[in-house]
């Protein structure tokens, strides 16, 4: 399993990559810098990878998801519900394939601001 950095302005996380088709072509793209949006409690940024929507995309995703939005291209960080939310679990605007998840505690992603520089990289292999 790949690990990653993620950056956005003072606050860092660490995330877990699955084995899927998008998490590889993601992956390869690294680093990857942007400026947040920020939609609820969901950040995105647009990146430069074009990626089908897989088959098993969703749009309602656990707390600490990542996931690619083809529609953008995007690359999300789902950290609580968004304003298409039905309950307390995030919810995409349309379906995302979910490539990984953050490790720990996504509390720190709240003080996100919109604008806020992001860069995404690779960790070593352990």
């Amino acid at each position: 399993m790949s690990a990653i950095r993620i950056t956005i302005g003072e606050v860092e996380v660490t995330a877990e990559l699955n084995e899927s088709p998008t998490a590889r072509r993601i992956l390869e793209s690294l680093p990857i810098e942007g400026s947040a949006n920020v939609w609820g409690e969901e950040i995105y940024f647009d990146i430069p990878v074009h990626i089908d929507e897989a088959p098993d995309a969703v749009t309602e995703v656990e707390v600490g998801t990542l996931a690619y939005w083809p529609v953008g291209p995007a690359f999300c960080i789902f950290f609580g519900p968004t304003p298409v939310s039905t309950g307390p679990r995030p919810r995409a605007y349309s379906p995302v394939n979910v490539f990984g998840r953050i490790v720990g505690d996504t509390e720190a992603l709240k003080s996100v601001q919109d604008g806020a520089p992001i860069r995404v990289e690779a960790l070593p292999d352990i």
